[in-house]
């Protein structure tokens, strides 16, 4: 479990998800399993394990939803109230980038930018 303000996942927001999980399994020696995301519309996310354990996800921008976004790194933060930090995130000049949703089994999560533009994901985990 991750503690409150470190980080606590890494997923990589992709194109062409085939091409990134036949890159990592080549070159680090990820292995890659579906995963269905209900609360995307059953599309699948992919989760990358080294030595059995979870290390990446792997996110397709498969929607117009995501058209302008480019591929790149996302990194999650671990909060211990992500309602209550993102209130103090957005008066201190961060944008909320869509509604705060929940993942079952994984947490509560918010997709920000940081008053300079960068993109930061704050979830609380599951169980924290």
């Amino acid at each position: 479990m991750s503690a409150h303000g470190t980080f606590h996942w890494n997923e990589l927001m992709t194109r062409d998800a085939a091409r990134a999980k036949q890159f990592y399994q080549d070159t680090i020696g990820w292995r890659c399993e579906a995963v269905p995301m209900a609360h995307e519309g059953g599309r699948t996310y992919w989760c990358a394990f080294m030595d059995d354990q979870p290390v990446a996800g792997l996110f397709e921008l498969a929607s117009p939803d995501f058209d302008g976004v480019p591929e790149g790194w996302m990194p999650y933060l671990a909060v211990d109230d992500v309602d209550a930090r993102v209130a103090k995130a957005v008066t201190a000049g961060a944008q909320l980038m869509r509604p705060i949703f929940d993942v079952p089994d994984v947490g509560r999560i918010a997709i920000l930018r940081e008053p300079g533009g960068a993109g930061i994901g704050w979830m609380t985990p599951a169980g924290m």
